[in-house]
């Protein structure tokens, strides 16, 4: 899938950084570490804290984890963090790694390590151990956000880590979002924050009970959180992504921090709509434009057509982030004088033309991890921006499918200018099922996004093939893609040569047809996106059929995605179906002369509520013929029916292995 990247890419604060970050290191600032100073008393305190059983196997633990925010009178914040880490296994090593992210309107007050190898000795990190770091996962990117990174010294197995920074944050960021579990275990996490006088505040907590603070001091307020397990997902198939898994709480001492959810999602939007305020404001070449685009158009579809499709290929995907302006947009004037921008600055350019017609539309925030942005948090926690259009109340065409209803009763068109290849009507396939933050001044709120009906996704296959005495299976295969399913090949079509895509296609094609010639392909791309896109190939397949005595034993199901087993482990987190869709196959094989069918499998059919799946096979005269379908409702279960998911999937895969017995006459 295109991957959208962030209009603001919000990291949870005490998440550890993966080592891909420390590519390409830049020079840190020095003169804020300290020298040949001795560890902490505090840390030295937390240093002998012993290593709970639940974490005897872990590779490292976090011992201490404690924020200190202090806010002064115009909602800016000064933190200090300190944290202490204990390295348990040599792959623990990068977990003993301390950080601490910054931007231009951020200023690190200082920031120092301090080691205790397993043998008592200590140790300091110099300047030369720190190094500042961008992000290399990010392609084509412009961007002041870096991440402040110390390698402590002697981080071996049994050593503790000591760490302790101050920063100056973000002066128009008046929330702080804490990570409360890791991929390690922690023992003892707390945040503070220290509020000026008769300044209220509101919390949320993702994944977590709500946990009382102590007022440690007037308006100044304390939580502790003890003994929290990782986070672990290694083996779990269908997960979720960690951001939408792990706990985490948040804090807002701004205009968010008002009574009840929905109001502070209305807070929020509020400030996110003065944000872009004047953004979108159409100059003259774009109002002409739009004009253009919608000249001759025969209905609301169209117009909508016209002007998306020439965002997604005319607008290149590019990232700006500079402060502020990682939240941000650029005017809109620049961004079409430009010819590029990120999905904010997309969003913002559609938002424009569409106003220059007379369509209304909105900035929607969200994540493109399903479940990260949770409608009980209220935060700016995510990192994509899309699209919420306005429907007129005389439209309803079936072509719009991803609309929500606001609770005021208004229809919003979600539409994705980022994603190039998902035209609008559709919407890609990770966003269903998410939430977002519908920017709309006094009517902000926040509302799920559309999960679409199985017929806006999918795949028909068709098969005819004839399989010869020897075993050998020869025939063509022809394929028809709709909705993100065509989106995903398009994507792939656009990145990758003739070479690379008849390589993936063997590849993709022996897994199923091992010693498979792939003897030609073909691709019908049609310009319009809400067109199939079809995907033709022709296949030899020596020894298909295998021979038992007199008999040939044949799988009907020629080509597929194969289905694997589900584990019968206890399940206690939401099952990812990742997409809704129909996923139709119908082969015909042309059976060799002087051989009948003697048997077949049975037909399968299973209906688990959240998905189906049905096959058969018949045969008539010579031709035995395999048909299927597999339908997905739903793009997330909970774990209460890993027992219908389980099945479901045993199903499938008995399915696939099936054979038919032919004999000869």
């Amino acid at each position: 899938m295109g991957v959208p990247v962030p209009f603001r890419l919000r990291a949870v604060w005490a998440l550890a950084v993966p080592s891909l970050f420390l590519a390409a290191p830049g020079p840190a600032a020095a003169g804020i570490f300290g020298h040949d100073s001795p560890p902490p008393q505090w840390g030295l305190d937390a240093a002998k804290t012993p290593v709970p059983g639940y974490a005897k196997d872990a590779r490292a633990v976090i011992l201490y984890d404690e924020y200190v925010d202090t806010v002064d009178d115009q909602g800016h914040a000064v933190e200090r963090r300190r944290w202490v880490t204990r390295i348990l296994a040599p792959q623990g090593r990068d977990d003993g790694f301390c950080t601490v992210s910054f931007d231009v309107d951020e200023k690190i007050n200082y920031f120092h390590e301090w080691t205790i190898g397993a043998d008592e000795k200590q140790f300091q990190a110099k300047d030369t151990d720190f190094a500042d770091v961008g992000d290399p996962g990010l392609p084509q990117m412009l961007s002041t956000e870096k991440v402040r990174v110390v390698r402590p010294p002697a981080a071996d197995p049994g050593a503790t880590i000591i760490c302790e920074s101050e920063e100056v944050t973000a002066p128009y960021l008046q929330e702080g979002i804490w990570g409360i579990q890791d991929d390690i275990p922690v023992v003892f996490r707390a945040v503070e924050v220290d509020l000026p006088p008769g300044r209220p505040y509101s919390v949320a907590w993702h994944r977590h009970d709500p946990v009382a603070p102590a007022e440690v001091a007037p308006n100044h307020w304390r939580w502790e959180i003890k003994d929290t397990h990782a986070l672990d997902l290694r083996d779990v198939r269908s997960s979720l992504d960690r951001e939408a898994l792990a706990a985490r709480m948040s804090v807002e001492w701004g205009d968010a921090a008002v009574a009840g959810d929905d109001k502070q999602w209305r807070a929020l939007g509020e400030w996110m709509t003065t944000l872009e305020a004047h953004r979108p404001d159409p100059t003259p070449d774009i109002a002409a434009k739009a004009q253009s685009l919608v000249t001759g158009a025969p209905d609301f579809y169209a117009k909508l057509k016209n002007i998306t499709e020439y965002i997604q290929k005319n607008i290149q995907y590019f990232i700006v982030l500079r402060g502020i302006g990682g939240l941000q947009a650029h005017f809109a004037g620049d961004i079409y004088r430009n010819g590029y921008g990120d999905c904010k600055d997309k969003t913002t350019l559609l938002i424009s033309m569409l106003q220059a017609v007379g369509i209304q539309a909105f900035y929607v925030p969200v994540d493109d991890r399903r479940g990260v942005v949770d409608p009980l948090a209220p935060s700016l926690f995510g990192n994509h921006m899309i699209t919420a259009i306005l429907i007129p109340p005389d439209v309803n065409d079936p072509r719009l499918m991803a609309v929500v209803k606001g609770g005021d009763g208004k229809r919003y068109l979600i539409f994705d200018p980022t994603n190039q290849r998902t035209p609008v009507g559709n919407l890609p396939s990770y966003e269903q099922g998410s939430y977002g933050l519908l920017a709309a001044g006094d009517a902000s709120q926040v509302f799920e996004l559309p999960v679409l009906p199985p017929d806006a996704n999918g795949m028909e296959r068709k098969g005819s093939f004839t399989l010869s005495a020897d075993g050998a299976l020869t025939g063509t295969v022809d394929t028809s893609r709709t909705g993100p399913e065509e989106a995903d090949l398009r994507n792939f079509l656009k990145d990758t040569s003739e070479t690379e895509r008849r390589a993936s296609l063997e590849k993709a094609v022996g897994r199923d047809l091992p010693g498979v010639v792939l003897d030609s392909f073909n691709v019908i791309e049609p310009a319009d996106l809400d067109k199939p896109l079809e995907l033709d190939y022709k296949v030899t397949v020596p020894q298909y059929a295998h021979t038992a005595g007199p008999l040939l034993l044949v799988r009907p199901r020629v080509v597929g995605d194969d289905a694997l087993p589900f584990d019968d482990k206890p399940r206690t987190l939401p099952i990812d179906l990742e997409a809704t869709g129909d996923w139709r196959d119908s082969f015909d094989i042309t059976l060799p002369a002087g051989y009948a069918v003697d048997g077949t499998p049975d037909p399968v059919s299973v209906d688990v509520g959240f998905a189906s799946y049905h096959s058969t096979v018949t045969a008539t005269g010579n031709v035995l013929h395999y048909e299927r379908e597999y339908v997905v409702k739903d793009v997330e279960i909970p774990p209460s029916k890993a027992a219908d998911f389980r099945n479901l999937e045993g199903s499938i895969l008995d399915d696939e292995k099936g054979a038919v017995v032919l004999k000869k006459d």
